[in-house]
């Protein structure tokens, strides 16, 4: 019997502290100092999502600028694609974040529900991020890292690494997914992507094309790992909006400061306290009201 079905966890650390390890012992280093080793091992799918050309886009940024652009990325994705779901975000790694779905989490088929939201973070992706998505599905450990100083929950295993891999393969389509075909097997896309269903005034609820194809098998080269044969779920569905990520990121930043949100200051003691005084006197000589 599953007792998680009905649970729905908040994080790794929330699963792992109520459930009992299957590993839970402590190794030496090799230098004479003890490391514990504590995790439970489970199967699940594992999503990989970054943005694309981050470099690139965020090149003309400033530092908080680039702060409020991936926290924006982070914020949409978790609303339109991770909301209902049940997902747990493993970890950010600087503009790329990996999400968990597992029987243990209370989901019914993992593989399916990170298929469908890889598709509504793509297809809702109105702010052109235009993301990367890898998928893999496997067994994995769900660990403690780290040491009794300082120490973090996440997911090990060769789907993790294949998830990542499968995430940077480039494409010639403006939207796609990519996962081991092995995994995807003889699936039938009409079983995961399901069609959107709209009110028109007139004509009442009308069933909308699903804009995804699945190409054939092809093989493909992985940094550090072998190579792979995967299956691309793409389409070329379009956002064109008035104001993307980069440009909304600096109008939000123009905002905190006129909002007073944005105020750089120093303490005496800082290295950079002079520094910013001289940069406030020179604003101040030429009639301009420091920040």
């Amino acid at each position: 019997m599953n007792l998680s079905v009905n649970y729905q966890f908040n994080s790794l650390e929330d699963y792992l502290t109520s459930r009992p390890l299957d590993v839970d012992g402590m190794l030496d280093d090799g230098w004479g100092a003890v490391f514990p080793v504590k995790g439970r091992e489970i199967e699940a799918a594992i999503l990989f999502i970054d943005i694309a050309g981050f470099s690139r886009r965020t090149y003309d940024l400033s530092p908080t600028e680039t702060l409020i652009f991936v926290n924006n990325f982070f914020s949409w994705i978790t609303a339109e694609g991770l909301r209902g779901k049940p997902g747990i975000v493993d970890k950010y790694i600087g503009d790329e974040m990996m999400l968990v779905f597992s029987e243990d989490f209370g989901s019914e088929d993992p593989l399916g529900d990170a298929l469908v939201t890889a598709r509504w973070m793509a297809e809702r992706d109105v702010l052109a991020f235009c993301p990367h998505i890898g998928i893999s599905m496997g067994q994995v450990v769900v660990g403690y890292v780290g040491t009794p100083l300082k120490y973090s929950c996440s997911v090990f295993g060769r789907p993790v690494s294949v998830a990542s891999r499968c995430c940077g393969i480039p494409s010639e389509h403006a939207k796609s997914i990519f996962l081991p075909a092995e995994i995807w097997g003889k699936k039938n896309l009409n079983d995961y992507f399901k069609p959107r269903i709209v009110k028109h005034p007139k004509q009442g609820e009308i069933e909308c094309e699903v804009p995804w194809e699945v190409a054939p098998p092809r093989r493909v080269q992985l940094k550090n790992l072998p190579d792979l044969d995967v299956v691309e779920i793409h389409s070329n569905l379009m956002h064109m909006p008035m104001c993307g990520a980069d440009d909304r990121a600096k109008l939000a930043f123009e905002g905190l400061k006129k909002e007073g949100s944005y105020r750089p200051r120093r303490y005496p003691f800082e290295p950079q306290y002079k520094k910013l005084n001289r940069e406030a006197e020179v604003k101040s000589s030429d009639g301009n009201t420091p920040n």
